[in-house]
């Protein structure tokens, strides 16, 4: 990862870009990857894709999602406190105590999630429960709604965490936000190395960075409708189950610097997959396995039956703490996806088309 690459990803990671305000972090991403592209657009909603021509018009695209978890005003009370709901899945027992910035009219508003200490909370057993969204409030200085008002913030607005991106060693990165914006990252990086190379893709590389995929995935479905896609490849996040206290049998075994999961079954078409495990075994590169037998969770379940189908596949980046601040990622992991992916779209030849037969 060379500087410029790193100064762009923890740029792109310090945006804030809550599902349904995702064009500040759009705007990071189109500037880096419009270096590389031949063009740059996006959609009504703010779904931005690069395109990268190939030596045909078969298009291959690879997809991520731009948007992040977050909060959203709801109400303001009489003495200036905030109530406030969630943006995506937003986890209410992590945020007591926590440091926000809402994004008001005037510009960002720090603001705390109120933590009432805890010898005023307990009841007589000792007992809590963690708290339900409704149950949060948040503090921003203020002491009636009209110096709310005067901060530029009304119910509407949205807020995500103040925490910023950490190395936290050589190999593990933390951030907020990992989910998904090191999706946008990847597919950028994939089209650097793809359009510096001397190999002119047989397929024409589109890379799509979709909103809206924590509550439904609404932009990927509305963009792949009008990208008309051959194929595709979807980036998204998977639980590193290797941590204390998950259960295998519930969860599966996915390890955090072992390489990018595979899913097989439902929306991921097993000629897809196929070409994705035949390149990783081609170029060494270790991958781990998932299983879908109703569904992916992500973006792929949105792309996959759009028109008359679109074979599709999805590639996960391992990740721990999904959904907090402290979202960790491997550096290896991250530098394997890259590698796969580039070698799956020069894998392409213009007689591809992943359909099936009888």
């Amino acid at each position: 990862m060379t500087k410029d690459d790193k100064d762009f990803l923890f740029n792109l990671l310090s945006t804030p870009s809550p599902t349904g305000f995702e064009m500040p972090g759009q705007r990071v991403w189109a500037s880096y990857i419009g270096k590389y592209a031949a063009s740059v657009e996006c959609d009504a909603y703010g779904s931005t894709w690069a395109t990268l021509p190939g030596k045909s018009k078969k298009i291959i695209m690879l997809e991520a999602h731009a948007d992040e978890i977050g909060y959203m005003v709801k109400h303001i009370d009489d003495r200036g406190f905030l109530r406030i709901d969630r943006v995506g899945g937003s986890d209410a027992a992590t945020a007591r105590g926590r440091r926000l910035n809402i994004l008001g009219d005037k510009g960002p508003v720090p603001a705390i999630i109120g933590n009432t200490a805890i010898h005023l909370r307990r009841d007589d057993a000792g007992h809590e429960k963690a708290p339900l969204v409704h149950d949060l409030w948040v503090d921003v200085g203020a002491s009636s709604p009209l110096e709310v008002a005067a901060l530029g913030i009304r119910a509407g607005h949205p807020a995500v965490y103040q925490d910023e991106p950490m190395q936290m060693t050589e190999k593990r990165l933390v951030s907020r936000a990992l989910d998904n914006r090191i999706g946008g990252y990847i597919i950028a990086q994939v089209m650097k190395k793809i359009a510096a190379g001397k190999k002119k893709p047989a397929f024409t590389l589109l890379c799509l960075n979709a909103v809206q995929e924590e509550i439904g995935g609404h932009g990927a479905m509305m963009a792949s409708y009008r990208l008309k896609p051959d194929a595709c490849v979807c980036l998204d996040v998977t639980h590193a189950t290797d941590t204390p206290g998950i259960d295998h049998t519930k969860h599966g075994h996915v390890k955090l610097g072992h390489g990018p999961s595979l899913t097989h079954g439902t929306s991921n078409h097993p000629h897809v997959v196929k070409r994705l495990i035949e390149t990783a075994e081609s170029k060494n590169i270790p991958i781990q396995h998932e299983a879908s037998s109703r569904f992916t969770g992500t973006d792929t379940d949105k792309i996959f039956h759009s028109r008359e189908g679109i074979p599709s596949a999805l590639v996960s980046l391992p990740l721990r703490c999904m959904h907090s601040v402290v979202e960790t990622a491997d550096t290896a992991d991250i530098a394997n996806t890259i590698e796969l992916l580039t070698g799956f779209v020069l894998s392409l030849s213009e007689k591809d088309t992943f359909h099936q037969s009888l």
